[in-house]
């Protein structure tokens, strides 16, 4: 097997929630260099190519200016962990088997945009990551560095852990805000992005554990070290969370821009035995399916998007022949049923519709009109919702129709 590039998993082996082991390992290196100039920070991670790792693959930087020429004394930056899709289990990893990367990160996202808060937004339900980031906070706490940032900064920066409210819709930027203003985590409407207007109308920067889990190794080490260990034009590595059908289920941190067949077939061990590939469920369970043919692909945020699919968290799914797509997802679209906060009609009635007749299909009970209702949800549904919970339900329906049409007994078509 080849060689990893372990980043971000490699500390999680040695260091733990222990703050001068984590400085043994060279922690607070990319602190000390974002110190000396943190008017360059915006331009070094923009020189890196570092993405969004919560699933649009944003480019960071851009986040980060908006944030920093937004007006205001007073602004945050929120570590989104409230991770809680199926299939996708990275952000709980770093934050409790390494969560001074994450905080070192953060730091540095404070000095670049001037901020005085800094806010890590934890699923109440990994307490595995509630605890090892409260231990890791107070360390940070009890340090020098929390004064050397402040100074910094021009005012007194706090840290703070603060359980979510523990629901799926609660990582979506808008409700990240609404959430730690004290109220029930319902999106809102862009704009203004957090980035202007955000946590009780102060600029805000959300980013997810995971990039900001790579900055200080990107200030430590540089933009170009970073960008080399993508494999073609990707830039640094990736956390894949492997689920599913094969041998070897886990989290994989490779190269950005490994293929989907070698992360199924050389790291993920192959199919279970027995057992043929079909298909994949890519960044999660709501974008388009990948099947037999797309195994190539490079996985990268563009290379899986020129498939019509997204690479999303990183999350992948594996499924076998054999297995009912169906079966499955009609079990996603009934999660996402239940994560919808009922803000929009469109999407609490739509979700709970597709639900239903997707169980109908899949227990061989429906009608030729159940087939035609399911068809129609999905062209007036998109797009009515105030987040892409809908959209993203709506496009796995879409896609396991295309793609796996005698499933549902429909007759296959040419592209």
């Amino acid at each position: 097997m080849d060689k990893l590039n372990q980043v971000l998993l490699k500390p999680a082996i040695q260091v733990g929630a222990d703050l001068f082991a984590w400085m043994q390992q060279g922690g607070t290196q990319g602190l000390a260099t974002a110190l000396d100039a943190p008017q360059t920070l915006i331009q070094r991670i923009a020189d890196a190519d570092l993405r969004g790792m919560g699933g649009a693959g944003f480019p960071t930087a851009r986040k980060w200016e908006a944030a920093a020429q937004a007006a205001g004394s007073e602004k945050y930056v929120v570590c989104n962990g409230n991770e809680d899709e199926p299939g996708t289990f990275k952000d709980r990893t770093l934050l409790s088997r390494t969560p001074h990367q994450v905080i070192e990160g953060a730091l540095i996202a404070a000095l670049a945009i001037r901020a005085c808060h800094v806010i890590f937004y934890l699923n109440p339900h990994q307490q595995g990551s509630l605890r090892e980031m409260r231990r890791a906070v107070a360390q940070w706490q009890d340090s020098p560095w929390l004064e050397k940032v402040a100074k910094a900064v021009g005012q007194p920066v706090d840290l703070q852990v603060v359980p979510s409210s523990g629901r799926y819709i609660g990582g979506e930027e808008t409700a990240v805000v609404a959430s730690l203003e004290g109220g029930f985590p319902f999106p809102r409407k862009k704009p203004p992005f957090p980035a202007e207007s955000g946590v009780r109308g102060c600029p805000t920067l959300i980013n997810n554990t995971e990039t900001l889990a790579k900055v200080s190794h990107i200030i430590r080490h540089g933009a170009d070290w970073y960008r080399a260990l993508g494999v073609g034009a990707a830039s640094g590595t990736k956390l894949y969370s492997l689920s599913g059908d094969v041998m070897a289920p886990g989290l994989y941190e490779l190269p950005m821009g490994t293929s989907l067949h070698d992360l199924i077939y050389r790291y993920g061990g192959g199919m279970l035995e027995g057992k043929a590939f079909k298909a994949v469920f890519t960044g999660g369970p709501s974008n388009t399916l990948l099947t037999r043919k797309d195994l190539d692909v490079a996985l990268d945020f563009d290379s899986v998007r020129e498939r019509q699919s997204r690479l999303g968290t990183g999350a992948m799914i594996v499924i076998s022949e054999g297995s009912s797509i169906i079966r499955k997802v009609a079990e996603y679209i009934g999660f996402f049923a239940k994560g919808s906060c009922g803000q929009c009609p469109s999407c609490k009635c739509g979700t709970f519709q597709l639900a239903r007749l997707l169980e109908r299909v899949d227990s061989g009970r429906h009608s030729p009109a159940d087939l035609a209702a399911l068809r129609h949800l999905c062209q007036i549904l998109p797009g009515s919702g105030r987040c892409g919970l809908i959209d993203g339900a709506v496009t796995v329906v879409q896609s396991s129709l295309h793609t796996f049409p005698q499933e549902y007994g429909i007759a296959a078509t040419a592209d």
